[in-house]
């Protein structure tokens, strides 16, 4: 039960964090320890909720597990995701080593502003399905 309050707070907190970061177009550090936080909290729960079923342990209803292991498929394809908005930034410059200093800074800020976005609608789709685990199994 704390790991799975540790989901639905660091997932909301990083979620709503990178929600308003991004509507203000800046990418803060903070945001990327707490999504790594909440990442961990999610690998964490859904190790304690496998060894359980290993166990023998039972969840109340089919889709308490669905949305328990859910969270994990989002992480590793926000990640995913992630990786593949830098690389199509990055694509549609032909020699970043031509750009000045200040260009190459803005295309980084435009990509990490990318990359935060993905991760924060994926922190906020693990909160949902988290809370909906909640509701299916308590």
């Amino acid at each position: 039960m704390v790991v799975g309050i540790a989901v639905l707070a660091t997932n909301g907190v990083a979620g709503i964090w990178g929600a308003v970061a991004w509507s203000q177009g800046r990418s803060t550090q903070a945001f990327w320890w707490l999504l790594r936080a909440a990442q961990a909290s999610v690998a964490i729960q859904v190790g304690i909720g496998l060894i359980l079923l290993a166990r023998g342990a039972s969840a109340p209803d089919g889709l308490h597990i669905a949305y328990g292991v859910s969270p994990l498929v989002v992480t590793l394809v926000s990640e995913g995701m992630r990786v593949s908005v830098a690389q199509n930034a990055l694509a549609e410059i032909p020699d970043l080593d031509a750009l000045t200093r200040a260009q190459q800074i803005a295309i980084a800020r435009k990509v990490a502003l990318s990359e935060m976005g993905v991760m924060t609608v994926g922190a906020l789709l693990i909160l949902t399905l988290a809370l909906r685990a909640f509701q299916t199994g308590g």
